[in-house]
This record gives structure tokens, sequence and C-alpha cells, in this order.
């Protein structure tokens, strides 16, 4: 019998065709639905690149009025939920608040949507405009502070500032972290986009299957890269320290954390993005440290990891996080920002995935025992 291909960790294996996400790893470039991540965030909304994803053109003036009302109207958090959050463990982790609260919006749907497995995801926006909700409204009962009722004069990321903090953002604020989360929204079959496929291809609800994306993505492989930054930074300290640490993090061989990318192989267009904007709010806020590393952390990687048939550049976690961080937004909810800006592309693979299903069901090798007698147990 021949044996099956094996590629661990399924890598370079072609798994299923798709029109949402197209990247081009050599160029460094990235694309929606044909759109290029830059003219998205130069002239789009974390809202308007939702509707593309799902709905797979760009909107016109009035079906994106309709849908940004649909998703404003769906921002408040239900009571019961605000209670759930409150009551929530205090050593329990956001990710997996988040993760439980998707499966408690499912009852607060209407049957027929929730237990039709090939029910419209696009009838109820739960699961892309609440969890925004949750994570903002989880920080301000962390700190002992009241819920915050939505503005829906805000953008989605101003109103997630908004709802976590207790006032409005200033507008840049509020674009940089509307675009942050548009920048989040999809990119290809990574772990939990393709987890999210696995599930919806079993006939399950959408409920479940981004439940079990966020499951993947809580695993530090996938999310959590941005908070490692953070930490590397306050080790290093000042800009004057980054040569002494560099040099002893190369004799260590200590990985330098928002470094490197299984598909790009130039610096991730999404980087280059955030680091303007990190310049920005430096500027704005008068706080340069992180930029400062950060930039001479990139140049003296540049100088001596890079080779000619193997460079390598910041991916989109390098700088996020020190944006997070000057809008205020405490490193543990890097994660679970990361999930509120995905869960569109996760839906837009879960509507796709229903098109065409087939179950995955993919094949292993095995190396296990030989078949062999059983012992009883008197004679073992």
């Amino acid at each position: 019998m021949e044996q099956p291909t094996f590629s661990k960790g399924l890598e370079g294996v072609v798994a299923a065709s798709s029109d949402i996400c197209n990247i081009d790893g050599n160029a460094g470039k990235l694309y929606y639905r044909g759109y290029s991540i830059e003219d998205l965030a130069r002239h789009s909304s974390f809202e308007e690149v939702t509707f593309l994803l799902l709905n797979e053109h760009l909107p016109t003036k009035t079906e994106l009025e309709d849908f940004q009302g649909k998703m404003r109207k769906s921002r408040a958090l239900n009571p019961e939920i605000r209670e759930m959050i409150r009551n929530f463990p205090a050593e329990g982790k956001p990710m997996e608040l988040l993760q439980a609260v998707i499966s408690y919006l499912s009852g607060y749907v209407e049957h027929k949507i929730q237990h039709s497995a090939f029910c419209d995801c696009r009838i109820t926006l739960h699961q892309v405009v609440q969890l925004a909700s949750v994570v903002a409204t989880y920080q301000r009962l962390k700190e002992g502070k009241e819920y915050v009722e939505p503005d829906p004069t805000l953008s989605h990321g101003g109103n997630f500032l908004y709802m976590m903090r207790g006032k409005k953002p200033e507008d840049y604020e509020d674009r940089i972290m509307d675009v942050c989360l548009l920048l989040h929204a999809e990119h290809g079959f990574n772990a939990s986009t393709f987890t999210a496929r696995v599930v919806a291809s079993t006939v399950s609800t959408c409920y479940s299957s981004i439940s079990a994306a966020i499951g993947a993505l809580s695993g530090p492989l996938h999310g959590g890269a941005n908070e490692e930054v953070l930490k590397m930074l306050d080790k290093i300290g000042s800009v004057k320290k980054v040569d002494g640490w560099f040099a002893k993090a190369i004799e260590n061989k200590q990985k330098i954390m928002g470094y490197g990318h299984r598909v790009y192989k130039t610096k991730d267009p999404r980087a280059v993005i955030i680091e303007g904007f990190l310049k920005e709010l430096s500027e704005k806020k008068n706080d340069f440290r992180d930029y400062d590393i950060l930039k001479k952390l990139e140049a003296k990687a540049l100088e001596v990891l890079s080779t000619k048939d193997n460079p390598v550049y910041p991916n989109v976690d390098f700088f996020s996080g020190s944006v997070f961080k000057l809008l205020g937004i405490p490193p543990y909810l890097f994660t679970p920002i990361f999930a509120i800006g995905r869960v569109p592309g996760w839906l837009a693979h879960i509507l796709e995935q229903r098109k065409d299903n087939r179950l995955y069901r993919p094949k292993s090798l095995y190396h296990g025992p030989d078949p062999r007698p059983y012992v009883l147990t008197e004679d073992r």
C-alpha cells in the first residue's frame, strides 16, 4: 500500500482553495479579496472590511450605512453577559473568557439561527461586534469600574477604547485603533483560521467554529508575540543598551521577538503600517522609548542576522505591542485584541467552507508496534 505524503505541521500542503486572502510572501504584499492592505488601511475602516470579507465586495454607500448601523446597534452587552464577565474567576485568562462568551452568546440568538449549521453567519453579528465590548468590559470590571454603554458615533476601534477607558479617544487614537483591527482581520490559512474551517467542515455552528479558533489563537506559538516584544523592550531598558543586549542575545542564541515569519520573506506589510502608527503616537504622547529601541534593534538585526539568501525582517508583532501600550491597553489584552480583529476573517472562511464542504480527514503515518496478542492480567 502506498504511504501518504508526509509534511510535518502540514507545511506546504494545499488543503483548500480560497477567494478571501492572497499573501505574496516574496514581495511582502497582502490582499483582502484583491484589495491591498495599504489601500484598505489608508481609505477603509474595520466595519467596511468586515462587510468586504463577509460579502465578497466593497459596499455601496447605502450598504455601508446599513451595515454600520447593524454593527453599532449590536455593541451593547446583555445584562446577563455583563454578569458573566463580572463573575469570571479573577485568576482566569481573558482568552478563556472569550471562548466561553462565544458559546454563551449563541443562546441569545433565535433557536433556528443558533442550531442551523448552515445558517448565514451574517444574520447576527454578535461574534464580530460583541467580542470588542466583552474585552473592554472585562478590563473595566477588573479595574473596579462600571460598564460603559457603547457610543454609536465612534468607529469599532474607537468605541472599544471608549468602552474600556470611559472617555472618548482622540480622533487619531480612534483611527489608529480601528486600522489596527483592520490589519488583523484576515491572514489566510493560519492555525486559528484552519481550526475554524476544520470545525465548520463537520457542519457545526459558526459559534462552535469561532470558539475553537479562539482556543487555537490562545496558544503562545500563534498569539501573544507582541506581548513578548514588550517584555524584551523592558529588559533592554533604553536605546543606549541595545548594542550590549543584542550581542548577548546573539551569543546565547536568544530569539529576537517579533522577528521572522513563515510566509513573508521581506518586511511584513502590516508592520510597515503599524510602525508609522507607533511613530505618530510617540510624537503625540512625547514618548519615544519603545520606538527608538525597536528601530535600533531592526537595524542591528538587518546588519548582523541577515544574509543575501536569508534576510530577516520584523513581523506585525514587532511594533503592535508598543502601539497598544501607548493607547493605554495592558499587555494581557493583546491576544484578545488579535481575536477581536480576526473574527471577520474566521467568519468569511466558515462561509466559504460551507459553499463546497468536505469533512477534513487527513491521514497519519503509523509508527507504533506491530499487531500483538492480548495478555491476560494474571500472565503479565
